[in-house]
């Protein structure tokens, strides 16, 4: 496996691989653990630059775990559901959620680069949350009733799979509605496919009066590299802040050493640790789930090998609660 040949972000999604028969001729560890059943529950798809990172003979690698399709996903578990987060209840239009009192989210399109295996959206749906031009529109003007609302957070899916027109557009109309004043955008694309980071989406984040933030989604220090660290230093270059947001995963990141090392890595890549979350209970995720009292000292080791500026916050989300909550 190789990225060197690729010229585009384009041309790295359409080489994402998709077909578990592939897989297992690229992961050999794998192929006893593939499940066709929850392959089929929630499709399997990753990039390459992702998949070249795994050991090919470690069948409990922390980045083929996140994304390997199990048969224990299978299992029936009482406490995880298909909407954890209730989002169904925080969604007034097609695409968007306003669940907080501040900030809305738009999930700008359905798809992503990788599907991780513990997404709290794995079972989302999609097919009636896709705003368009004319959702969009009903979007905006839903905005401009709420003046309590001023950020914006650009969601999916992963939003970066949107062309730089549409996020050019996005951009340019919330920047007309006088209370924005941030716009948000929550990917993997950056940590997945750095050859994201174009130009064209330079000037779709930068050509505008509101803040942007990325916020990436990184677990394990081995998901960085130096094209990744080049793509991040190009954006902060252009004022762009970036955020890092990760999951507590058991057989993934369930070492205060890594957790160190990754604060660490991501700091090296120009982006601050934001988020530490307790796992989403989503259907087909219990298997990542760690007691809180594992999770407790793990942070507890966190804070002491860090400085504090490096220490996400260690948060949880309760449907029904107005702000996550902070986990002590």
């Amino acid at each position: 496996m190789t990225t060197k040949q690729i010229l585009s972000w384009q041309q790295a999604l359409q080489q994402c691989v998709s077909s578990l028969d592939e897989l297992a001729d690229l992961i050999p560890a794998a192929r006893d653990l593939i499940c066709k059943n929850a392959h089929s529950a929630f499709p399997f798809k990753v990039g390459r630059r992702y998949l070249a990172k795994i050991d090919p003979n470690d069948a409990s690698d922390p980045l083929l775990l996140q994304i390997l399709p199990q048969a224990i996903e299978m299992k029936e578990n009482a406490a995880f559901s298909a909407d954890p987060l209730q989002e169904q209840h925080y969604n007034p239009l097609p695409g968007l959620i306003h669940k907080y009192a501040h900030r809305v989210l738009i999930t700008v399109v359905g798809s992503c680069a990788i599907h991780c295996r513990y997404c709290f959206r794995r079972h989302f749906a999609y097919e009636d949350n896709r705003p368009g031009t004319k959702g969009l529109e009903a979007i905006y003007d839903y905005l401009r009733l709420h003046p309590e609302v001023n950020e914006v957070i650009l969601s999916g899916g992963d939003p970066l799979l949107a062309s730089d027109a549409l996020l050019y557009a996005i951009t340019q109309h919330l920047s007309e509605i006088p209370h924005i004043q941030r716009v948000r955008i929550h990917t993997r694309l950056i940590t997945t496919i750095p050859e994201r980071v174009t130009p064209a989406l330079i000037d779709a984040l930068t050509h505008t009066r509101l803040r942007s933030i990325i916020v990436t989604h990184c677990n394990h220090p081995r998901e960085l590299d130096e094209d990744i660290a080049l793509a991040c230093n190009t954006l902060v270059q252009h004022n762009i802040s970036l955020l890092n947001q990760s999951v507590f995963l058991a057989g993934v990141n369930d070492c205060a050493k890594t957790l160190v090392a990754l604060s660490e890595a991501l700091f090296s890549c120009h982006i601050l640790p934001y988020y530490l979350h307790s796992l989403d209970p989503v259907l087909g995720s219990a298997h990542f789930d760690l007691s809180l009292k594992k999770q407790r000292a793990l942070y507890r080791t966190m804070q002491k090998e860090l400085p504090g500026f490096l220490v996400p916050k260690w948060v949880k989300e309760i449907p029904g609660e107005k702000h996550k909550i902070t986990m002590r």
